[in-house]
């Protein structure tokens, strides 16, 4: 008797998982930098937590009409290429099987071998057999726009979360330096977070995200100074 050993294996979650993380790191990124150019200007409180509210509006909707968009096309590609393998299929089968064999063959079966293997496949599910083994598409990997759009746009506004929050409670004289350091914290959080997901290192992940947004913060404050309140 054969038992089923189901091993979690990382790339399951590569579709949301790419849209969440990118999202969450953008949205403190993102409003965070915004807060702290705006701060680091001279505005008043009012005017640096509306920035703040309208960047991350803005931010979201973006992220999760542009990941939509982007996925969509994706999904769109393989929807095209699994109709052509259908038609294949229906006009050419004995083509379509000599196909899939040699696929099996250059694997390393022999030739009779991934001859069974091909027509075995092939009496399951034809379709199925071609899109995972010829044209690389599978059900893990398959494009999810709306999946990937509600991950983003949720992630990023987790992200501006963490600024908005600073902002709130802290004083506007020291708002541009405590978005600062309550950032770079999320950052390192989020990216150790996302490694580890990931199964990557945590020390190279957190300091990679972290890295970035300190250089985004630095220069949106120097834009902010030099420009003073007409930011």
């Amino acid at each position: 008797m054969i038992r089923a050993h189901l091993e979690p294996h990382k790339s399951s979650r590569a579709g949301w998982l790419r849209a969440a993380v990118l999202g969450a790191n953008d949205g403190t990124i993102s409003v965070a930098s915004l807060v702290v150019g705006v701060a680091a200007s001279g505005a008043a409180a009012a005017n640096v937590m509306i920035a703040g509210v309208a960047g991350t509006i803005a931010g979201a909707m973006s992220m999760a009409a542009g990941e939509y968009v982007s996925v969509k096309s994706q999904a769109d590609t393989e929807r095209a290429d699994l109709e052509f393998e259908r038609q294949e299929l229906a006009m050419h089968p004995e083509r379509e099987l000599d196909e899939l064999t040699l696929i099996y063959m250059k694997r390393g079966l022999d030739r009779e071998l991934a001859r069974a293997v091909a027509e075995k496949l092939t009496a399951k599910d034809a379709l199925a057999a071609h899109a995972r083994d010829e044209i690389g598409i599978t059900p893990t990997l398959r494009a999810r726009p709306v999946q990937a759009a509600i991950a983003s746009g949720a992630a990023f506004t987790a992200g501006a979360i963490v600024p908005i929050l600073t902002v709130t409670f802290t004083d506007v004289a020291w708002v541009a330096e405590a978005t600062s350091v309550t950032a770079v914290i999320a950052l390192l959080c989020f990216g150790a977070a996302a490694a580890r997901a990931g199964g990557a290192s945590m020390v190279r992940g957190s300091l990679r995200v972290a890295g970035s947004g300190v250089i985004a913060m630095g220069l949106t404050a120097i834009v902010g100074r030099l420009f003073g309140t007409a930011v």
